[in-house]
């Protein structure tokens, strides 16, 4: 229970209104306002920007400090010493597993990563120029018809299941989404292969010739996955939220957050940071472009500055901008024009006084774009490599909700419209 209330008097309400406010483990004091509509009364938060919708024990975010923590651990830690599967298990389970738990746990990421033979013919159903978003949309759904019988969601154990085969199947359906598009064949999983070497192979592996992925790129790749795995209550991460409080399938329910992210204000931003550089296009018009974004009249921005939750250092940039200098220096790229761009570009950020008084420093979309383009991955794949990478934390989420009693979702409204008037005569 709560041991301090706020007090709130609103004109033409006689009596005042007392509300419980509650202190989390760390974080800003959150005030109950459930009560509220039995006094006719709603708040107004467009965006949510001031409002926890929920309680959860799964990921902690404080934008003025930097700080973003795992079940407690910080980020820099997880990358540093963890990888993007025990960092999975950590999100799902809530602690680090055992040498015994983390080896069953890969087991069975490695036995659920084909799909079924029905999938591949449900991906040639859409036209070879689909964006790879709404094809990997589309099949996630789909996964729903599949897995449906055996599935009851109020059970644990049926959960984990559950989140096992969407972790280790999202790879095995991103990778088909891109080889689609490009008219190849699917490449079919190899399970002695770690999940971000396994992916890379799938992406660009043949079967006329074998591929071997770079421990450099495969580690970059997995790192890029663990950096991305889940971010707190953001748009899709809520949205999943929002469909799970129905009861949907948990296949459905990542496929509302895939739709979620696709949106460019969301998961396309590290596509929009390559848009900028392209159109930057040389060296010599950085600074015509830095004037531009320092104009408040002229609307152009610069992609992959600053962050609407961090006004520090986003922390995964800290550890993603030295991952970026090894991919560069191993594929040998870092002369083209592009990465020029870009390095000139991070040089003036973390020394202009301009975008050093604003914090606007490179974020974690400025360096994944970089990285996932040095690789080879269009950046039609860009958001859905996000989504690979956010799948633990979406069906984390999902499995923590519905391990404790919950209402379904029903936000108000502020409502402007017509009042009541009759149809006419």
């Amino acid at each position: 229970m709560s041991d301090k209330m706020a007090r709130l008097k609103i004109d033409g309400i006689e009596e005042e209104i007392v509300l419980p406010v509650y202190s989390g483990s760390t974080g800003p004091v959150v005030i109950d306002i459930r009560k509220l509509v039995n006094e006719g009364v709603f708040t107004y938060d467009p965006g949510f920007l001031s409002t926890a919708s929920c309680e959860s024990e799964i990921t902690y975010i404080d934008g003025e400090a930097g700080v973003l923590l795992h079940r407690g651990y910080p980020i820099e830690q997880l990358a540093e010493k963890s990888n993007f599967l025990e960092t999975s298990y950590l999100l799902l389970n809530g602690e680090l597993p055992s040498p015994e738990e983390m080896n069953d746990f890969e087991n069975s990421i490695r036995y659920h990563t084909m799909v079924d033979e029905s999938i591949h013919q449900f991906l040639l159903g859409f036209p070879r120029t689909a964006h790879p978003m709404a094809m990997l949309c589309g099949v996630v759904s789909a996964l729903s018809a599949f897995y449906h019988d055996d599935l009851d969601i109020e059970k644990d154990d049926h959960r984990l299941l559950a989140a096992h085969r969407v972790i280790a199947k999202m790879p095995t359906l991103a990778a088909m989404c891109y080889k689609h598009g490009i008219g190849q064949p699917s490449m079919y999983p190899l399970n002695p292969l770690g999940l971000a070497e396994n992916f890379l192979r799938m992406m660009f592996g043949t079967p006329c010739e074998e591929y071997k992925a770079s421990p450099i790129l495969a580690n970059a790749l997995d790192t890029l996955f663990l950096l991305h795995a889940d971010h707190e209550q953001n748009a899709s991460t809520s949205t999943v939220r929002l469909a799970s409080s129905s009861g949907s399938n948990p296949y459905a329910c990542i496929a509302s957050g895939i739709a979620a992210l696709w949106g460019p204000a969301h998961g396309g931003a590290n596509e929009a940071v390559l848009d900028m550089l392209g159109e930057i296009g040389d060296e010599s018009r950085i600074s015509e472009f830095i004037g531009r974004a320092k104009d408040k009249h002229d609307p152009f921005r610069l992609m992959g500055f600053g962050h609407r939750v961090y006004k520090n250092y986003d922390p995964r940039a800290t550890v993603i901008r030295g991952i970026c200098d090894e991919v560069l220096d191993e594929l040998g790229v870092g002369n083209d024009p592009l990465f020029r761009i870009a390095k000139r570009l991070e040089k003036i950020a973390l020394e202009d006084d301009y975008f050093i008084e604003r914090k606007l420093f490179p974020n974690v979309d400025f360096y994944s774009g970089i990285i996932l383009k040095a690789i080879g991955i269009p950046t039609s794949m860009f958001t859905v490599i996000f989504a690979m990478g956010r799948t633990p934390g979406w069906i984390a989420h999902w499995h923590e909700m519905l391990s404790e009693p919950y209402r379904i979702g029903r936000p108000r409204q502020l409502y402007t419209g017509k009042t009541h008037r009759d149809y006419p005569a």
